[in-house]
């Protein structure tokens, strides 16, 4: 889909496209959307901040006057899209971890949506026990024990997976858990930094899992894993027998390959490059001309506690490669975007290397789903993984 607005910014592009796709289950209003995003300064993160700020506080004005007046559907509605737009408020300030305004955003992220839990009854929060840590999350309850374990990727939140799974999967009936990982934003608050052998993340969730109160059918868990969360939740699946059934929303074979790609051309070279001293000199030039890059670089260093080229160095280990995809016995769903700016072809690569009872379903601009995720076409994206899961599990 080509930029209706910010066409010099893909980044900015996106992320107003990831608000538009959340309207579709109650995340953000078109005008909101809109309104907001003609307000803000191409290439500006602090402009981005403050204009989304500003919204957010609006629409949790709004929320909160209707909960006064006993408005509960209102107080709803208004929270979890306020949720949402804090979400968006913080997103590009990662490059300066020391920003107060990152978690002042955050932290209302998690109270609007904590107001939303509150108002409806299918929904709570959880901690998970993760060594002397614990993982945050919510749990939803189904109707029946089919249970789907979703996790976000590289930069969102279990709060935004409501938008992404949790709500559409909910409403199908199944039990749905959703947590925060290390480097995702709660694990992060708890010194969690992001880690490739995602299975050591996933195997303490799935033991949480069987000892909750809940109805839940060992045979009927699936894993389901969005953007970055695409290679992560198929990592852990090869080395988890307890997952069923996998979900790659969208897949991904290897972190590596595009930094492989610009430095050398295979995973040797760019390992000598990322090496060198300039490194990380060159990654800075690289970022003022490149907007994907600039965010890409300044968020990674945060959840990876690296400089540039160390980032870039970590995602070297990120992949599923030397047999980590054909380890997955279980059916396997994976979703592909053509004019994905992220992770284009990926999903192929990793479809190839399944040896598994596997699908690849493609997405096409002509269904406006040739965005990241299908960013902008969240119903029709969330119908195919849902009817594929429910004659997986049927």
């Amino acid at each position: 889909m080509k930029p209706l607005i910010f066409e010099k910014d893909l980044t900015f592009w996106y992320e107003t496209l990831r608000s538009f796709g959340h309207i579709a289950y109650g995340g953000a209003d078109f005008g909101e959307v809109v309104v907001t995003a003609q307000r803000i300064t191409e290439g500006d993160y602090d402009s981005w901040h403050d204009e989304w700020l500003a919204t957010a506080d609006r629409v949790t004005a709004e929320a909160e006057a209707a909960l006064a007046g006993g408005h509960h559907v209102s107080a709803r509605d208004g929270y979890l899209r306020a949720s949402n737009y804090y979400r968006s408020a913080e997103f590009f300030l990662h490059g300066t971890p020391d920003d107060p305004r990152i978690d002042a955003a955050y932290s209302r992220q998690v109270a609007c949506f904590g107001e939303y839990v509150k108002l409806v009854e299918h929904i709570e929060p959880v901690q998970i026990p993760y060594g002397p840590a614990t993982l945050s999350g919510y749990f939803y309850r189904g109707t029946r024990g089919a249970t789907v374990v979703m996790h976000n990727g590289f930069d969102g939140s279990a709060e935004e997976m409501h938008f992404f799974a949790a709500a559409a999967l909910h409403e199908r009936g199944f039990n749905v858990l959703v947590f925060d990982g290390p480097g995702q934003p709660a694990a992060m608050r708890a010194g969690l930094l992001l880690r490739p052998d995602w299975e050591h993340v996933v195997s303490p969730v799935l033991d949480w899992l069987a000892a909750a109160p809940y109805d839940i059918d060992p045979e009927q868990v699936a894993l389901l894993g969005v953007s970055m969360g695409g290679l992560l939740a198929p990592r852990a699946a090869a080395f988890e027998p307890r997952v069923k059934a996998l979900i790659a929303f969208d897949g991904v074979y290897d972190m590596g390959a595009a930094i492989a790609a610009h430095l050398g051309g295979d995973h040797i070279a760019a390992r000598a490059a990322l090496r060198h001293p300039e490194a990380d000199t060159v990654i800075g030039a690289m970022m003022a001309h490149n907007p994907v890059a600039r965010w890409a670089f300044g968020h990674g260093t945060w959840v990876t506690g690296a400089t540039p080229a160390g980032y870039a160095l970590k995602m070297l280990d990120y992949h599923l490669r030397d047999g980590v995809a054909e380890r997955i016995s279980c059916p396997t769903l994976v979703c592909s975007a053509p004019e994905d700016f992220a992770f284009q072809g990926q999903p192929e690569a990793l479809y190839e290397h399944l040896t598994c009872d596997r699908t690849l379903i493609e997405f096409s601009a002509a269904e406006g789903a040739d965005a990241h995720c299908q960013s902008g076409a969240q119903k029709l994206a969330l119908a195919r993984i849902a009817d594929w899961l429910e004659r997986t599990f049927r």
